[in-house]
């Protein structure tokens, strides 16, 4: 149930090649999340929203080439490490087919923050959908646990990343001493 937010220039591509991009960004964040872009609900309930900033400056001064920030998002447990780098790829090489170059020469150009929302905040529907919730209408009542297995591998992953850091800490802080 991705949300994107992308934004590029007015005049950053061709209508076609910017109605292609975003069928395409749609196609590929579905997949982040691990649908299949070709289920109809799924499709009904990503949504895009392009945002045309009026200029855009790097280092003090206005940028003449486009810039693309893209920004998905998607409810706690629905990326991993490596959906995530997979993603922000794809994102990338598909503004460069939409540009019709190489990756080279758009790669510094395209920003892409996948980011997730915290379950039990993700609003819609007039309520908040925990991401089994999310899960069972985008994949079948019968995945249900699916969503909830994969909140849980997300929640042990922040508390490894927590405990890590917790234990440098403390060994930096007896270095220290």
């Amino acid at each position: 149930m991705p949300m994107i937010d992308a934004l590029w220039p007015e005049d950053a591509l061709t209508r076609e090649a910017e109605a292609h991009l975003i069928k395409e960004l749609t196609d590929i964040l579905i997949k982040a999340e691990g649908y299949d872009p070709a289920n109809p609900i799924a499709r009904r309930v990503t949504v895009l929203n392009l945002h045309r900033p009026a200029a855009v400056f790097v280092g003090g001064e206005r940028e003449t080439a486009a810039r693309y920030r893209i920004i998905p998002s998607a409810p706690e447990g629905q990326y991993t490490d490596e959906s995530r780098r997979a993603l922000v790829k794809a994102v990338t090489e598909a503004v460069a087919r939409a540009e019709n170059r190489p990756f080279e020469e758009v790669v510094s150009r395209v920003w892409v923050f996948p980011t997730e929302i915290p379950d039990g905040t993700w609003g819609s529907r007039g309520t908040i959908l925990p991401l089994p919730d999310i899960h069972a209408l985008l994949a079948g009542e019968g995945e249900r646990s699916a969503g909830a297995d994969r909140l849980a591998r997300r929640r042990r992953e922040k508390a490894r990343i927590t405990l890590e850091a917790t234990v440098d800490a403390f060994q930096r802080a007896s270095d220290d001493a």
